[in-house]
């Protein structure tokens, strides 16, 4: 099916003016684009007037419009003849803290036209939103942050405009998630009181602002809508999730978590939403261990291990040779050496099922995954001890927040219709692992439904539907923010979920316990 056409590409066509018709030539457009738009106001910038006469008689009265809005007022951001060459282009921004992707879009057609990633280049300043949010503080760091991402995210723009054979001065609205504090360092705002108690950002609502303003080097027309944030840890990208996941449009509860720097979880349906966010998510992208890594050729991202010879079956991601191992492959291992009985319900190695693959290095056990000889390192990867221990840590987190957020409303998690897997971890995750480690809750595995980088789809439907506009606010108004760093019943929850798969083995019915 072939995408329907954008809202905000408006093709009008004014009646020319004549000696009994001289209105002005604006006031000629805008009344004719609020007739379009069943708008009672339109929006114009100065400089783009000044382009506006000769084309209208270029092209006989006859322009192609782009325009865009808030909650309340439209503003034209281009014009050009109906039949232009150069298509009117559109960019959606997931704004990561580790990645940060962009989607290029064709807002006449609203076809993607291309796509381009990249490190965020804050990870020189600090791998987490709190190193930067300090560095923040230190004199001159709060600009050092916004000309960092400012500087990435205009060299993406131009890489993909290069690609793709699109002009940026054609890019003529920029849709952007991201968390909240990124989200605050994009915009050069103070984020200092983001993570200090009572957690206040300087804004919620940032709405529709000028490219221009910002310093993205787009059309100097453009407007860039942020998505807005509930709390200090709720931010854009997961409002954007629930956009494109559709959650709060379902009639029976559902389950949203994305797993990034953080992990975000959302509840609800279309009567209701809760959200909140917690630190489960570093270990769970490959940072729990020294051979831990983001997603990428060579990368371990499956594991089988037989439970009667304890053979390792390793898959790699291109089938090439690995070099270590990320989320869904640390998760997998888990709960292969769960199963084979090589660790305990702790967590801790035993010794006698690990065989010689078990090492003591410095007083410290050490679990051989790779050999040095099968490593395209040179080197033996390993799991020790302490990388189990802090996966251990990583899954209580993430199984306690997924069941504070539901008992907060009454509702056991297997009462949820659908549970969202959202990023990288969502796409790779393999559920029957995630359960068999007490991760995730014990659904039927059609409930577990991956939607891949959701806050960027979230943000490219927000540059193809005017309806989304209008769901971002009514998802925002709509949602409860649960915080957890003052919530003693997490803690105690937590407590009980450091065991595999729980202290509570009737939880989890399909995962062998002995």
């Amino acid at each position: 099916m072939s995408p329907s056409p954008s809202p905000w590409i408006r093709c009008v066509a004014l009646p020319p003016p004549t000696l009994k018709d001289n209105t002005a030539d604006m006031d000629r457009l805008l009344a004719a684009l609020k007739k379009e738009l069943g708008a009672e106001a339109v929006d114009v910038d100065l400089d783009l007037l000044k382009h506006l006469p000769l084309l209208l008689r270029k092209t006989d009265y006859r322009i192609r419009c782009s325009v865009f809005r808030d909650r309340r007022r439209w503003v034209l951001t281009g014009i050009d003849a109906c039949d232009a060459p150069r298509p009117a282009a559109g960019i959606a921004v997931d704004l990561g803290t580790t990645r940060v992707a962009l989607q290029l879009l064709d807002l006449t057609s609203c076809r993607v036209l291309g796509e381009h990633a990249f490190d965020n280049p804050q990870l020189g300043i600090g791998p987490d939103v709190l190193a930067r949010i300090h560095h923040a503080d230190s004199p001159g760091g709060l600009q050092e942050l916004n000309h960092l991402i400012i500087g990435g995210l205009n060299t993406a723009v131009g890489e993909i405009c290069r690609t793709t054979g699109i002009e940026a001065r054609d890019i003529c609205a920029v849709s952007l998630a991201g968390n909240t504090a990124m989200t605050h360092l994009f915009l050069s705002l103070e984020p200092r009181w983001i993570i200090r108690e009572p957690y206040i950002p300087v804004v919620n609502r940032p709405g529709v602002l000028k490219a221009s303003d910002l310093g993205i080097q787009v059309s100097p027309f453009a407007r860039v809508l942020v998505f807005p944030n509930i709390g200090s840890y709720f931010g854009g990208d997961l409002i954007a999730g629930i956009l494109f996941s559709g959650l709060h449009r379902r009639k029976e509860p559902a389950l949203l978590v994305d797993v990034g720097t953080n992990a975000e979880v959302v509840l609800g349906n279309q009567d209701w939403l809760i959200g909140c966010a917690g630190a489960a998510g570093p270990a769970l992208e490959g940072g729990v261990t020294r051979m831990g890594m983001l997603a990428g050729p060579g990368v371990i991202d499956r594991v089988a291990i037989d439970p009667a010879s304890r053979r390792f079956d390793i898959h790699t991601i291109g089938e090439m040779s690995p070099i270590g191992i990320c989320g869904s492959g640390v998760i997998d291992l888990a709960a292969q050496l769960f199963l084979a009985g090589m660790i305990d319900i702790r967590g801790k190695l035993v010794p006698a099922a690990c065989g010689d693959r078990l090492r003591v290095v410095e007083g410290l056990r050490h679990l051989v995954v790779v050999p040095a000889e099968q490593s395209a390192t040179g080197k033996a990867l390993t799991i020790h001890q302490a990388d189990l221990d802090s996966l251990i840590r990583s899954k209580a987190a993430m199984y306690t927040i997924l069941e504070t957020v539901a008992m907060t409303v009454g509702l056991n998690l297997d009462e949820l219709g659908a549970f969202y897997v959202g990023g990288t971890f969502g796409c790779f995750i393999n559920p029957r692992s995630a359960i068999a480690i007490g991760m995730l809750p014990d659904l039927p595995l059609e409930r577990y439904v991956p939607i891949g980088n959701s806050s960027l789809q979230g943000a490219a439907l927000a540059l193809t539907s005017e309806n989304a506009v209008d769901e971002i606010d009514r998802i925002r108004d709509r949602t409860t923010y649960l915080e957890l760093n003052v919530n003693q019943e997490f803690m105690n929850r937590f407590s009980a979920a450091k065991f595999i798969p729980h202290t509570d083995v009737g939880r989890f019915p399909s995962v062998p316990t002995s």
